[in-house]
């Protein structure tokens, strides 16, 4: 099991809760736009959640006529909330690490997972484990911390003595493995895999790439303050795969 879950500490929820895409849903999260691009009709589908936090993506698929909607996360905090601000009768909640998922096969016709699984060592095993409970046909897609963003690991810009940014780090792309990044002033445990082993995980275990995605910020937020920064380097990918054979 999976005990990678910085979300219960006090302290890390707490600054986690005043970040935009807690306070304001999906319109706080900068890759919604392009995210949602990728997502299918999702009328009278059966909809798995992997890591779905305060459940915006559970509330976007109950709105958009989903007929159930399973939402797991491995904090009981996010769970809470989840239940408070996003409960319709076809969601459920349920707290369960990604890496035990283990559904019959047919059981959901789509998958989406935001911003989970690079705490997750392995990418391969989670297609897997996707691939056996998604009806033939049905789609994954997910939004991971890009390569870019996680290869060095300390996820910070590089500045000068007075604190001008002067580029983003990038080293030991190759070596896939544990980080230990600062994230909201935490230490925070997290996984680096290169983009061909995203596409890899997909295409080893059955599933055709239907979309592989860059998302630059939403233009409407590119008043941001540092938001024009995010224009020097990917920060997420996102990924669709439709599942072609088990």
């Amino acid at each position: 099991m999976c005990k990678n879950n910085p979300y219960d500490d006090p302290q890390f929820f707490e600054a986690y809760s005043q970040m935009g895409r807690s306070t304001q849903g999906l319109a706080g999260a900068g890759e919604w736009y392009a995210l949602r691009e990728l997502l299918p009709d999702l009328a009278g589908k059966r909809v798995l959640d992997l890591g779905c936090g305060y459940g915006w993506h559970c509330q976007y698929a109950a709105q958009g006529g989903a007929s159930y909607v399973l939402g797991l996360d491995i904090s009981e905090k996010m769970l809470q909330v989840a239940r408070e601000k996003n409960r319709f009768d076809q969601v459920e909640y349920r707290c369960q690490s990604i890496d035990e998922i283990d559904f019959a096969a047919d059981s959901f016709d789509v998958v989406l997972s935001s911003l989970a699984l690079h705490y997750l060592p392995d990418f391969q095993d989670i297609c897997r484990r996707v691939a056996g409970c998604l009806t033939v046909g049905g789609q994954f897609i997910l939004s991971v911390e890009h390569p870019v963003f996680t290869a060095y690991g300390s996820q910070d810009w590089y500045r000068d003595e007075q604190g001008k940014i002067l580029h983003w780090p990038v080293d030991g792309y190759y070596i896939e493995g544990e980080r230990q990044a600062i994230f909201l002033g935490h230490p925070v445990q997290k996984y680096h895999h290169t983009a061909t082993s995203f596409v890899q995980g997909l295409l080893q275990n059955g599933f055709v790439l239907t979309d592989f995605v860059e998302p630059r910020p939403d233009p409407s937020m590119m008043d941001l303050p540092g938001m024009q920064d995010e224009l020097r380097r990917p920060m997420m990918l996102l990924l669709a795969g439709r599942l072609d054979r088990r």
